[in-house]
């Protein structure tokens, strides 16, 4: 009877170890499926060279805070809020091209209705 106790409590132990960690990383995350569709992550030819820097930047913020399990949301990402690297007159382009490559990259990595 005590090697059975024994047994049963191994395994309540390890099963409830698996629910622990299920619940600290969360539900496995959705497939990559941006690497499936070439040119998605091209910033527009239109834009103007802050917006396609600010495109870039944004798809690589997306695929950071997907990487790292956080939630979507632009405003969490540093060089969107103060982008001191890009001159004054130019910071309103960077932002724009960056919330829409940030958009992009978000719809490919966490799902359309992301």
């Amino acid at each position: 009877m005590k090697a059975l106790t024994v047994s049963a409590l191994a395994l309540l132990m390890a099963s409830t170890t698996g629910v622990m960690v299920a619940q600290y990383y969360g539900p496995p995350p959705p497939p990559a499926r941006y690497a499936q569709e070439p040119g998605w992550d091209q910033a527009p030819s239109e834009f103007r060279e802050a917006e396609q820097r600010g495109f870039r930047d944004g798809i690589e913020g997306a695929k950071k805070d997907f990487k790292n399990h956080r939630a979507p949301n632009v405003m969490n990402r540093d060089e969107y809020r103060d982008p001191h690297f890009i001159a004054p007159p130019d910071r309103a382009d960077y932002r724009m091209g960056f919330r829409r490559g940030y958009d992009v990259a978000a719809r490919h990595v966490y799902g359309p209705g992301y």
